[in-house]
């Protein structure tokens, strides 16, 4: 499966951003996904993910304020991020993994086999 992710950009703090993850190649409903983001000189990290059925994860300091979700017949995963903060600026990422079981959901990168290229989030202060 191929991974192409869009919607970042620069925005005030307090604002909001869309990102979207568009898949192709493979039945995108077989695929578990997730998020991560990597800040400058930072490790990447998880921010959310999604199973084959819905079910939802996400890291404690999004949330609330971030909400993953998916929609198999347009092959699009989202992340919508409300009351940004200037700590949520860094390139975000969408991550597929085959074969999982449906309600499973995953927050490791090793977990996931298949990467986006990123998109870059600007939260100023």
């Amino acid at each position: 499966v191929q991974l192409q992710a869009s919607g970042g950009g620069l925005v005030q703090a307090g604002g909001s951003l869309r990102l979207s993850c568009a898949a192709s190649g493979r039945t995108f409903s077989n695929y578990a996904m997730g998020w991560f983001r990597q800040a400058p000189g930072k490790e990447r990290e998880f921010v959310a993910a999604i199973s084959r059925s819905s079910n939802r994860l996400y890291e404690d300091s999004v949330k609330g304020r971030f909400t993953i979700s998916r929609d198999n017949a347009k092959n699009t995963m989202y992340l919508q991020m409300n009351s940004l903060k200037p700590e949520d600026t860094a390139v975000y990422y969408c991550a597929a993994r085959l074969g999982s079981l449906s309600g499973s959901y995953y927050r490791q990168r090793t977990d996931y086999a298949y990467w986006g290229q990123g998109t870059e989030v600007t939260v100023s202060s």
